[in-house]
């Protein structure tokens, strides 16, 4: 059994066709991922996300956190709500998420996004919780900040990055990679990255409804298709799929704390 440690199956791209995002997750038991976890986005993506976890509470888990790309003029009062929820539900959420740094689109907001993420990061401290980091475009600004909290706990989700990229990770926190999609690219370098990750830090995520792993590659992703990303980063390793799925399930279960 595989478990999917980034899904976003409560968006409305999964509310079509007179399906919901309920039906993707019954899919993704089917295929035999049979635990995901939702990070948040922004204060609009709270109630959907809390619906969706709430149709399948025994195999879906949460993490509360604002996303580095929400980080605008509002920033500050759109920080206080997320905090205000994870203070009114504290014991629904496993981990701080989805919370980082990108400034592929917009630079505007640098300084603002490391104060955001600077403070994220002591809510996560502060309930001892892993932390899930979006990290694109600012690998230098997102480190000097995890450098403050070196013994945070937590996931570069959707990493995509060198052996370099992972060792200047490794000097700063001890964190685990999060490998979706993109691993299965043609022009994608990430195949040669993971035995400098190592098996230990491995897990497995779909970002789903983004980056669709080959073959299902153009279409809408879901976490189902996580199967695709496993086949791939076991045959690179040459593992078999039981062995990954063992591995990366009892990676996630430590980093999460999941039952």
């Amino acid at each position: 059994m595989l478990i999917d440690t980034h899904t976003h199956l409560y968006l409305p791209e999964f509310d079509a066709e007179g399906l919901t995002g309920a039906d993707a997750v019954d899919r993704a038991l089917e295929a035999g991922v049979d635990r995901m976890i939702f990070p948040n986005v922004d204060l609009t993506t709270i109630e959907p996300m809390r619906r969706l976890h709430e149709q399948r509470p025994d195999v879906t888990f949460m993490a509360m956190g604002l996303h580095p790309t929400e980080i605008n003029e509002g920033w500050r009062e759109d920080l206080e709500a997320t905090r205000e929820e994870l203070e009114s539900h504290s014991v629904d959420y496993i981990a701080i998420g989805e919370i980082g740094i990108d400034l592929y689109w917009d630079k505007k907001f640098a300084e603002q996004q490391m104060q955001a993420l600077e403070q994220q990061m002591q809510w996560a401290a502060a309930r001892k919780l892993p932390v899930i980091i979006h990290c694109r475009e600012g690998l230098p600004q997102t480190l000097e900040v995890l450098s403050e909290f070196p013994e945070a706990t937590g996931v570069m989700h959707s990493f995509g990055g060198t052996a370099e990229d992972v060792e200047a990770v490794r000097r700063t926190v001890d964190f685990y990679f999060g490998i979706n999609g993109i691993v299965t690219f043609k022009n994608s370098r990430l195949v040669d990255t993971l035995p400098a990750i190592g098996t230990d830090r491995l897990l497995l995520e779909t970002d789903s409804p983004y980056l669709a792993p080959v073959p299902k590659r153009g279409k809408r992703n879901e976490s189902a298709y996580l199967v695709h990303t496993a086949a791939r980063v076991a045959s690179a390793l040459d593992l078999t799929p039981d062995n990954l799925a063992s591995i990366t399930t009892a990676n996630a279960l430590t980093l999460f704390s999941l039952s």
